[in-house]
């Protein structure tokens, strides 16, 4: 890591400092916290749900649920926050990828890469963005987070949606419909 002026610092530090933010609750509430500004640190979350710090994947799947748990997002930018210090990260597309869904009654439950479970529905909203000829198919997790939905779970939801009004092919959750386009 490095300070706004370039310099290094340990990791140590703040990786102590987000375990016990973090605790074994899940999500910290970074919400509450607007620590200052400490520079950038050299990790991304790719597409695929791979964390990278310094060119290496994270492989220890609790450090990559510790950092997610004091992530947050603010406007186009995303951020490891403590109560001291906010660290700037790249994220290529969404800092969580959906790699299941559980598709019953009014409830489509989607479960993401680091084992967060979230019901779609008006907190929740499913979107589909377009880039090219190819659908991204988002929900959203928390706070400004959103996931990736996979492809094969995105081919499930597609089997599962009805036909709306306009021919759009329509999914309910939670009382609330959802547009996968056509």
């Amino acid at each position: 890591m490095s300070d706004s002026g370039g310099n290094s610092k340990p990791a140590g530090g703040s990786i102590a400092a987000a375990a016990r933010a973090a605790g074994t609750r899940g999500p910290a509430p970074v919400h509450l916290w607007n620590p200052p500004y400490c520079g950038e640190m050299d990790l991304e979350i790719r597409p695929d749900g791979r964390w990278i710090h310094e060119g290496s994947p994270i492989t220890r799947p609790e450090m990559v649920r510790l950092f997610a748990s004091v992530l947050k997002r603010e406007g186009d930018r995303y951020f490891l926050v403590t109560p001291v210090e906010k660290l700037g990260i790249r994220v290529v597309d969404a800092p969580f990828l959906a790699t299941d869904a559980d598709i019953a009654g009014d409830a489509i439950t989607f479960t993401t890469n680091l084992g967060e479970r979230v019901t779609a529905g008006p907190d929740h909203p499913i979107r589909i963005e377009r880039r090219g000829d190819e659908p991204r198919p988002y929900v959203h997790v928390r706070a400004g987070l959103d996931a990736l939905i996979d492809r094969k779970t995105f081919y499930r939801l597609v089997e599962a949606a009805a036909e709306g009004p306009g021919g759009d092919l329509m999914l309910h959750s939670q009382g609330a419909a959802f547009s996968l386009g056509r």
